[in-house]
């Protein structure tokens, strides 16, 4: 069959399809970092159509078709690159829109695909074993590996040499509630284990706050008896979520409390933080009050943590932040090198 000047077998056109959908998933998790489930249905569906086609194709075929470009493919795909997106999502290194994404591929391009467009066939370095969807996860993998490499000659480039230079880059304190990924920064300066944006986020959003105001008054709001009362939703944290905002003015009752148990009105208490000191209070910030209130965890995020970050983020003009690239993107350029070239790990072994 062909398709305007590409030329394949069937399933293999229909699986193009899946291009297009997977460089929007793309682009949409670079921008929101949220990509809906609704979307991996269709893929699935596509997959089990062209992976039942296929199969009677090869079958009808016989011999070689059916056992070494079929059956062996499908089986590695399905047996081994489905417990692999399991695994390595249940170990927390991948997301659930990166582990469902490569289950979708291992049902949608199981065999090794051939295009003929005109005189080109590719891809041009197939995959030794014959299973496509392996050769987009170690493709996808290489590309997530030279991620930091590129991140780090980019700052070497322009003069910033520091221990995260191959993790992330430096951005105004502004750019925080619109960024995506995680601070590399702390009171005890850069850190690899700093706060999700996403966190900071949701904490903003459930005292009613902006990063701004926190900037213009930090030694209000490290006291916990500026929380609200009623505090408002958090959200997942994802920057276009919708949200309201009270200005985090503390409830009467709250700041009657305040003073009735001999902590600071909330109007003094830049007298008590005025040293900055995150220990001035029980719960600086109230980090603890917010995990304790929010379902979940926040991503994981730990009151010191959030202490720390939220020291960071008050008092820095640019701070460090790792932009934490979703996998989905190495996902879909192994995709596309695997369509265009082939396999990208075996063409490296055979150049040396």
């Amino acid at each position: 069959m062909s398709l305007a000047f590409v030329s394949a077998t069937g399933p293999d056109l229909l699986r193009l399809l899946a291009l297009p959908v997977f460089a929007w998933t793309a682009v949409r998790d670079i921008k929101t970092r949220r990509v809906s489930s609704h979307v991996w249905v269709p893929l699935s569906l596509l997959g089990a159509g062209t992976l039942l086609w296929e199969g009677v194709l090869a079958w009808r075929a016989g011999g070689t078709a059916w056992i070494h470009e079929f059956i062996v493919p499908a089986t590695v795909s399905l047996g081994l690159v489905v417990p692999l997106a399991y695994l390595f999502w249940w170990a927390g290194g991948f997301g659930g829109a990166d582990a469902k994404a490569l289950l979708v591929l291992a049902v949608v391009f199981p065999t090794q695909p051939i295009y003929a467009i005109g005189s080109w066939t590719t891809p041009t370095v197939p995959t030794p074993i014959g299973t496509f969807s392996f050769t987009i996860l170690t493709n996808a993998v290489l590309v997530a590996l030279a991620i930091p490499i590129l991140l780090a000659i980019r700052n070497a480039a322009a003069g910033r040499f520091t221990s995260v230079m191959a993790l992330g880059w430096p951005v105004s304190w502004e750019r925080l509630p619109e960024a995506h990924g995680q601070l590399l920064e702390g009171p005890a300066g850069r850190s690899t284990s700093g706060l999700d944006l996403d966190a900071l986020r949701m904490y903003l959003r459930w005292r009613g706050l902006t990063l701004a105001d926190i900037r213009e008054s930090p030694d209000r709001y490290r006291d916990p008896a500026t929380l609200p009362e009623e505090p408002n939703p958090p959200t997942d944290g994802a920057v276009a979520a919708a949200v309201r905002a009270d200005g985090g003015a503390p409830t009467a009752t709250a700041a009657a409390e305040s003073r009735a148990t001999g902590d600071k009105s909330p109007e003094k208490c830049g007298d008590t933080a005025s040293t900055g000191q995150v220990g001035d209070h029980d719960d600086p910030w109230g980090a603890d009050a917010f995990l304790d209130d929010i379902e979940g965890t926040a991503y994981g995020t730990a009151p010191e943590q959030l202490r720390a970050g939220l020291e960071a983020v008050t008092t820095a003009e640019t701070v460090w932040i790792s932009p934490g690239t979703p996998f989905l993107v190495p996902i879909f350029s192994g995709l596309v090198i695997a369509l265009g070239y082939g396999d990208l790990l075996f063409g490296l072994l055979g150049s040396f």
